[in-house]
């Protein structure tokens, strides 16, 4: 009996501190994700992410995809109209605000490329923005740079693109130089 007294010792296990702010946990945790989103009824989008944090009680509450996003728009005809692909997004849904950061890629249904390192979808109104170094690449091969950014609807076809350079290709025989040494 005595023996197994000293075994028995008051030392206390350390434990790590009790999380009393539900804020700095998600209120949901979803691994490999691939789900449709609709508005209204209607399919819209695409959303493809290895993981989906939901943080309700933060202030503003907003989803997390900080292993990356791919997301797919679609049009009234439920073809893809625009994609976009970044190594961590977030989800402000009472603004109905995307923030994407890390290596942005998008391409819309016209075939145009942009390329950035944050880009932000508000669509409450309608529009799309940078105010980071951004590339566009149409598919006619013009390549437009935005030092500082640009802007856009979300439909990506009327841009306004910040400290802009770019490459143009243009046609250098204008019309009215043709000649032609068989007509006389």
């Amino acid at each position: 009996m005595l023996l197994l007294f000293p075994s028995c010792s008051s030392k206390k296990e350390k434990l790590g501190e009790a999380i009393l702010e539900r804020d700095s946990l998600p209120g949901m945790r979803t691994l490999g994700v691939n789900t449709l989103v609709s508005d209204s009824g209607i399919t819209r989008y695409r959303v493809k992410a290895e993981e989906w944090l939901i943080f309700d009680k933060k202030n503003p509450p907003y989803w997390a995809f900080e292993k990356g996003i791919y997301l797919e728009k679609f049009d009234s005809l439920y073809r893809v109209s625009a994609n976009i692909k970044a190594d961590t997004a977030y989800y402000y849904e009472r603004e109905k605000l995307w923030e994407l950061r890390g290596h942005v890629k998008i391409q819309n249904l016209q075939g145009d490329k942009i390329t950035t390192s944050l880009f932000f979808w508000n669509q409450n109104t309608q529009k799309i923005y940078s105010n980071k170094h951004t590339v566009i690449e149409q598919i006619d091969k013009t390549r437009l740079v935005g030092q500082n950014g640009f802007e856009s609807n979300q439909e990506m076809t009327q841009y306004t693109i910040y400290d802009n350079e770019g490459i143009f290709f243009i046609d250098d025989t204008p019309n009215d130089s043709i000649k032609s040494d068989s007509i006389k």
